[in-house]
């Protein structure tokens, strides 16, 4: 269910999109993955990662404490990131040597509540196992955008345009999530426990491993993720880092299309699976393996014609975004089997070990770029060093989390 409802909102962006390139061109798509690179990397922050714990507790009273707890945090830290924005605007575009986004900045603020408020209602969604919902919103915002870009930029194809519209994006899509969840009634209840501020905190303290280690892992994650696409946009201007950005979406498609739809089924499995005792290894390489086997084939098509295929379906001038899909194929690769990997790691209570583990992987994966960069002045180096860095690390992550889970099983056979 889950992965039809992402199926179809992929298909329909990814039908817009040779459209959408031919109207806007590389530069503004480099503005837009400029301005999302920083939203996703403040975007984390907006909750402290609390609503990945929605599916935690046992008592369905206790996980919307966790959404109640969710929403007063996200309202408190948009505001406070948008006061200090407000105040080192300046400052944070000549640093980073991004004049061209100066003017969306404070839009950042606004995306990042909706981004919080969309993860609190597709948690609580997973935790209902709700799949349809979250499958039919995406088809009908992916196809409001999508059309919404191809209206607009017939008239006006300029970059403000695709960087508002994504920005609208996330709030439509969580609007239409809880406008949903409020008429099957599985959010809110008059009869429901109302949780003081006492209860809340309770809450907060008992779940403190998400804010503490899960919120930096998380933030490290994104920010080596977003690292290319700021690098490009400022050592080589919006037009490179609009390659990257169709590079990455293309390779990011099985990614969001079968890894996030098998994380979020994966997750209530896994986490019923400890209630259960079963065996949690083989539900994990199972995962793994399958995932390997259905993905190799597409990711293994883009190394040998990514070039031409860039180019004969974006328009002749994406061609270096084929170029650099070449080499991410590997990246995203590793990226989607290692899915059941991070769905595994809150059941397991290793999110320390995840923690540590995105600060070695960032700083690897930041070598290998600056190397790139600097050393030999090539962005394709660059690129390549990043991908092949990355999916070594993904690859190390599923070997640890395996073993993990190993002696997960054996200490609780023996407890």
């Amino acid at each position: 269910m889950v992965a039809g409802g992402a199926a179809g909102a992929q298909a329909i962006a990814m039908a817009f999109t040779p459209v959408i390139t031919r109207l806007y061109g590389p530069e503004a798509l480099g503005l837009l993955g400029t301005f999302t690179a920083i939203v996703s990397v403040v975007a984390p922050c907006a909750a402290l990662t609390y609503p990945i714990a929605i599916g935690l507790p046992k008592e369905d009273g206790d996980a919307k404490g966790i959404v109640r707890l969710s929403f007063y945090l996200s309202v408190v830290l948009t505001i406070l990131v948008a006061l200090v924005i407000a105040v080192t605007k300046d400052w944070f575009v000549e640093v980073l040597n991004l004049q061209a986004v100066s003017a969306f900045i404070m839009l950042i603020p606004l995306t990042m509540f909706f981004s919080a408020w969309l993860e609190i209602a597709q948690q609580w969604l997973i935790r209902k196992k709700h799949f349809y919902i979250t499958a039919r919103v995406s088809v009908l915002q992916s196809l409001f955008i999508n059309c919404a870009k191809i209206v607009i930029g017939w008239f006006n194809p300029a970059a403000i345009v695709l960087v508002v519209l994504a920005a609208f994006g996330n709030a439509l899509n969580a609007i239409m999530l809880f406008l949903s969840i409020m008429k099957k009634d599985v959010l809110v209840s008059h009869t429901d426990k109302k949780h003081n501020a006492t209860q809340l905190l309770e809450l907060a303290r008992k779940y403190y491993d998400f804010p503490l280690y899960r919120t930096p892992q998380v933030f490290i994650n994104a920010a080596s993720q977003s690292l290319p696409v700021l690098m490009l946009a400022s050592l080589f201007g919006p037009a490179a880092a609009g390659f990257y950005t169709l590079a990455r979406l293309a390779m990011a498609v099985p990614s969001m299309l079968v890894g996030k739809s098998v994380g979020d089924v994966f997750y209530p499995r896994i986490n019923e699976a400890v209630h259960n005792g079963e065996d949690l290894t083989r539900l994990i390489v199972r995962a793994t393996v399958m995932l390997a086997v259905v993905s190799i084939i597409p990711f293994a098509f883009v190394v040998i014609y990514g070039p031409w295929l860039f180019s004969f379906v974006f328009g002749p001038e994406w061609i270096v975004a084929g170029a650099y899909a070449r080499w991410l194929a590997f990246f995203f690769y590793f990226n989607l089997i290692n899915r059941p990997s991070v769905a595994s790691v809150p059941v397991l209570g290793i999110q320390k070990g995840l923690l540590i583990y995105e600060i070695i992987s960032t700083v690897t994966k930041t070598i290998g770029l600056l190397f790139g960069f600097y050393v030999y002045s090539s962005d394709m180096i660059a690129i390549m060093l990043f991908s092949i860095i990355g999916a070594l690390v993904y690859g190390s992550m599923i070997a640890w989390i395996i073993i993990k889970s190993s002696r997960y099983n054996k200490y609780e056979k023996a407890s």
